[in-house]
């Protein structure tokens, strides 16, 4: 049912598709679980008339099928009616744990809704708002020149002492590189 009206919406938006099932939907809720305590009356009746008849002695096969199949029929229905109820009394209460009801706006209670709600999301918009950083580049004047002394310098081959003193000058215990192998393992070989 819900592939078929899902199906027959087309080209609409994901939400308004939702929107549009719950109609469907609350038929269909409607038509199988309507009258849940009524049709286990009805079930708990046909079962005591299955009973009464086989206490007479009037007992066959498809007496005793019946009798199962609405044992396991009420057993059923009076499950589901339980889990039912029991998933939507969770789904309230944690609705209701999760709701804010008032809030501290500048120093004032704020029980408005719609005031918490705008609040929050001002609230988060600023916080992960972007930042203007100014870009500055060579061009701006801002980076120094350096002599051609110090660029040939720059250049140079560390020597094996160099080297060393920058790997024990790293911590030992850090996660493994890219390569798979920590300073630890450096050090020692």
């Amino acid at each position: 049912m819900v592939k078929d009206e899902w199906r027959s919406l087309g080209e609409a938006q994901f939400t308004c598709k939702l929107r549009a099932l719950t109609i469907p939907l609350r038929k269909w809720h409607k038509d199988n679980f309507r009258d849940m305590d009524k049709r286990l009356m009805r079930f708990e009746e046909e079962l005591t008339r299955l009973d009464n008849l086989v206490s007479d002695g009037i007992y066959d096969g498809t007496t005793e099928a019946r009798r199962k199949a609405l044992m396991s029929r009420s057993k059923h229905a009076a499950n589901i009616d339980k889990n039912t109820r029991y998933f939507h009394n969770i789904a309230s209460a944690r609705r209701r744990n999760n709701r804010i009801n008032a809030l501290m706006i500048h120093g004032r209670l704020v029980r408005n809704q719609a005031r918490i709600k705008g609040a929050i999301k001002g609230f988060y918009k600023d916080l992960y708002r972007q930042e203007y950083v100014p870009r500055i580049g060579i061009r701006d004047g801002l980076v120094k020149c350096i002599h051609r002394d110090e660029a040939e310098a720059l250049e140079v081959m560390p020597t094996d002492e160099e080297i060393k003193e920058a790997v024990w000058d790293c911590e030992s215990s850090k996660p493994p590189g890219s390569d798979g192998y920590n300073m630890n393992f450096i050090k020692k070989c």
